[in-house]
């Protein structure tokens, strides 16, 4: 898949999530997801393509790295826990998906207990 449908489909997965709300801020242009004003994934177009930055488990971030060459170190994040996703190679909609929903449970699991819109620990996960 190309850029924009990487940001597409991040984006319908993000505004489904429980609590989930999107900002578009101006100048660079950014749209960041957040789950009660905590940022769980941001978009942006990097010189000459859109990309998807997703917060991350630092060893999950280092062993997607490994594997797959259009997903490198968070664009202007932490480089330990923020991944970047680039469009145009082996990227599938699977694993878009579940990048997407984990990020999401990391920050969910960051929020006081009263705050979580969902349990993260089980939420998003196969029965």
């Amino acid at each position: 898949m190309d850029g924009q449908e990487l940001q597409k489909l991040a984006g319908d997965r993000a505004v489904e999530l429980p609590g989930a709300g999107l900002e578009h801020r101006v100048g660079p242009d950014w749209d960041l997801f957040k789950v009660r004003n905590k940022v769980f994934m941001l978009m942006t177009d990097m010189p000459g393509h859109p990309v998807v930055i997703l917060k991350a488990d630092p060893d999950d971030a280092a062993v997607l790295r490994e594997r797959h060459t259009d997903i490198t170190a968070g664009y202007h994040m932490d480089k330990r826990h923020w991944i970047t996703l680039e469009g145009g190679g082996a990227i599938d909609e699977r694993l878009v998906e579940e990048l997407v929903i984990d990020s999401y449970r990391l920050v969910v699991g960051g929020l006081p207990k009263s705050e979580r819109p969902v349990d993260p620990h089980t939420y998003g996960r196969g029965a």
